[in-house]
This record gives C-alpha cells, structure tokens and sequence, in this order.
C-alpha cells in the first residue's frame, strides 16, 4: 500500500503565511521561507503555497517569495496563485516548484489543462477545487462536448451538493465541483487539491463525503483540505474520505501538533506513512 502523506499548508498573502476560517478572518503565521524551513526539517511528505489573493487581486504570483521558500526547504513543494497561462507554470517550475496548482484559470480556460499537462507532464498538474455544499439545484455540470449532463440524475445518491468556487473562494461559478473534478482530471490533471470551504479552518474535520466522492470518481491522488483540527481528523481523512493526503495548516503553523507526531498516531492507528 503506497505511503499516505502529510502536507502542512502555506497560504500567503502580501508575503506572510496566513490562516483564516472559512477564508476569511485571517491570523499571521510567520514568513513562508522560515516556516518551510521547519516543516522540512519536521519530515512533512510535501509542502504547498498558495498566493491566496493574486487571481482575486488579477496579479501574478510573488516569485521572489517561492524562490526564497524553494531554497530554504528541500521538501516537494506545490505552488498556486494567480496562475494564468504555461508561461506563469513554467516561470514556477523554475522558481524551484515541484508541481503547480490551477484554480481559476483552469475553470476560465480548461484548455490550459491540457495544454499544460502536455508541455510540462500531468505528474506536476495540480487541479486545486474550491467547494461549498449546496442544493443540487443550484449547480449544473462542467460543459464538454454538447450541452450540460443533469446532475441529479448523476448524484442522485445524495440530496446536496458542492458548487465550485474561484477567486479564492470570492467567487460562485454554479459549476459541479464533483464533476468539474472528473473533467479536470480528463484534461490531464495528475492530482486533485480539494477543499471543503465549509470546513476551512473551522477545526471540526474535513468534509468526508466531499473527499470520498471525489476519491471514488477520478482515478489520480486526492488531497483533503479544510477543516483539521485533531490527529483523528487526519486519520479520518484516510480510512473514511479514501484520501491519499491530508492537508492541514492551524494545527502545524501554531505548534499543536508536530508533523512527526501526526505521523506517529497514524502509524499506530494503522495507516502506513514515512517516519
């Protein structure tokens, strides 16, 4: 069984590291080099930094700030924000990332998924999903080719769903964030960041339906975002969301737990990990 992984979350804005609930209200980390640095020496699996406001803000990513984090960690590292087109990836792969996450671009353009994932590989092609449960009458599927496919037909195991959200989470798209998830891996993308912006920095788990329908219908790695608040939160991510990572921020950036100790507890509740 392959290794799940831990990976400590790195949202910045104006350059520090911040976390906030629901995506707003948002508290200092500390400076996203600095904290790489630590989560590196802790033995996360990978990091991710998002410039949580640069699509909002309709600027690009601060590559000086992923540089200057890129050479003081070691550790895998996913970079998004304000990603635009294969010039914006390709200038971060070469910043020092390791894969790069699209959001708004991609749900503005899904070519560019493509299209990146044929240039660069889809091993580095992240498809990060913003979502917000909600009626199942509110959102419609992903067009493809031909008119939109009926989403209660599709999801009919369920009386909600989850609308995809862009901007960093200041805009609705009424686009199934399910769907959308199945469609973006078509395109190419090799793994799905997906967040329950219900659960975001709220400490009361992450969203598990959410993760287990994704999990259950695209066949490349998930990661679980949103809502971690406890050792046993990431535990249920892996054994009840069938998420192959777990994301978490509040609980590493101010010091409630360690990464190795997570990594211990999973152990010994079963789930296999690098120590």
């Amino acid at each position: 069984m392959l290794a799940r992984r831990i990976i400590p979350c790195l949202d910045v804005k104006d350059g520090r590291v911040v976390k906030g609930t629901r995506f707003v209200d948002l508290r200092d980390a500390g400076d996203p080099a600095e904290v790489a640095e630590r989560y590196d020496r802790e033995g996360a699996d990978e990091l991710v930094f998002l410039d949580i406001t640069a699509s909002a803000e309709r600027r690009k990513i601060m590559i000086g700030v992923v540089e200057k984090t890129a050479e003081r960690a070691f550790t895998p590292l996913t970079v998004g924000g304000g990603v635009r087109d294969l010039a914006d990836i390709r200038a971060l792969l070469l910043a020092g990332a390791d894969k790069v996450s699209l959001n708004t671009a991609a749900v503005q353009n899904p070519s560019l998924i493509r299209e990146a994932a044929e240039r660069f590989g889809s091993q580095c092609m992240v498809l990060a999903i913003d979502a917000k449960r909600c009626p199942k009458s509110k959102v419609r599927s992903p067009q493809s080719d031909g008119e939109p496919t009926n989403v209660e037909s599709q999801t009919s195991d369920v009386e909600h769903a989850w609308e995809l959200y862009i901007h960093g989470g200041r805009t609705s798209t009424g686009l199934d964030a399910i769907r959308w998830a199945e469609r973006g891996v078509a395109l190419g993308s090799g793994e799905i960041l997906l967040t329950s912006m219900d659960r975001d920095g709220t400490r009361d788990g992450y969203d598990l339906e959410l993760t287990a329908a994704v999990a259950e219908r695209v066949g490349v790695p998930v990661i679980a975002s949103g809502g971690a608040g406890t050792v046993e939160h990431l535990f249920e991510a892996f054994a009840v969301g069938k998420a192959d990572a777990a994301l978490a921020a509040s609980i590493f950036h101010f010091r409630e737990i360690s990464v190795p100790e997570a990594k211990a507890y999973l152990r010994g509740r079963g789930i296999p990990v690098r120590l």
